[in-house]
């Protein structure tokens, strides 16, 4: 299985279709009048689409187990076609698609074995997904624009040379993953006047974002948080419990961090955690669903 684990939970949607096809107008009166020597068809195909959406990961080797928040199953019959739709939500980390065409899937084969004592003609055709929402694609398509940013890596430690930095270049692809370019890169040590000097630096060169990573937490020399409360303009309090609500499902220490969100004109600055672990964590919880703040700066509609 992949791992999933560093995916954000979002509102997943799919909707699958099947086609049975009988032969005979005689099966068809037998399904609406339930005549059918088996059972009520539609009834006995839906409970079993129920239970084949819940069961998707058992039969399916590569499929997550998902709480599964909503499940339908819908009957059309046009001439000899009896059209099946399973729709499926979540609230999880990955697609619903596959519980989606399972279940439609077994719908139509359990159509075909409560009808195969009074059609010997029946065929299954078209099973594929019609619809998918939800997930990080979803977000990524809407920003099609090469955003600009800078990098400013906050540690005495490496600023000196004794320690690499790992945290900033993490940034940078993640950045890369997200369609934006790294323009500015600079490690500095953990010095207020430095950070507040670089920071305003980058803004003035109209960067779309300045990320920050070291400096957020409890030591001394952990002044990042205090740097930036004095330029920023407009915190953003949402992104800030973003990164450590993401971060605290993943380790009970999250609750330390002092991440700071924040406007300063049109610039985004963000200061991370230091360590590479954190960094990498926290992008992973903003991005790319962060980038829409530059849409909704510009007074587009929030979809």
């Amino acid at each position: 299985m992949q791992n999933i684990v560093h995916k954000i939970s979002t509102h997943r949607t799919a909707i699958a279709q099947a086609v049975v096809r009988v032969s005979s107008e005689e099966t068809v009166i037998a399904v609406r009048e339930k005549k059918v020597p088996k059972g009520d068809v539609f009834a006995m195909s839906k409970a079993a689409g129920l239970l084949a959406a819940k069961r998707t990961s058992d039969m399916i080797p590569d499929c997550h187990p998902l709480p599964i928040e909503f499940a339908a199953i819908n009957f059309e019959i046009n001439g000899l076609e009896i059209l099946i739709t399973a729709e499926i939500q979540a609230i999880y980390k990955t697609g619903v698609e596959v519980e989606a065409m399972h279940a439609a899937s077994v719908v139509a084969l359990t159509i075909y074995d409560m009808l195969k004592p009074i059609d010997k003609n029946i065929s299954i055709e078209q099973i594929k997904l019609i619809e998918k929402k939800g997930g990080k694609t979803d977000f990524v398509k809407k920003e099609t624009s090469v955003l600009k940013a800078a990098v400013i890596v906050c540690s005495d430690s490496i600023s000196k040379g004794s320690k690499e930095d790992k945290a900033g270049k993490a940034i940078i692809e993640k950045l890369k993953l997200s369609n934006v370019e790294a323009t500015g890169y600079v490690i500095i040590p953990d010095e207020k006047d430095d950070i507040i000097q670089k920071v305003k630096e980058y803004c003035s060169q109209h960067l779309n974002m300045v990320i920050l990573t070291g400096g957020t937490g409890l030591s001394p020399r952990d002044i990042t948080t205090e740097a930036l409360e004095t330029i920023i303009e407009k915190r953003i309090a949402g992104i800030e419990e973003a990164m450590r609500a993401y971060g605290q499902e993943r380790t009970p220490y999250s609750m330390l961090s002092r991440s700071v969100a924040g406007l300063i004109g049109a610039t985004l600055v963000l200061a991370l955690p230091g360590s590479t672990r954190g960094a990498i964590e926290s992008m992973d919880a903003l991005f790319p669903q962060v980038l829409h703040i530059f849409k909704v700066m510009k007074g587009a509609r929030h979809d």
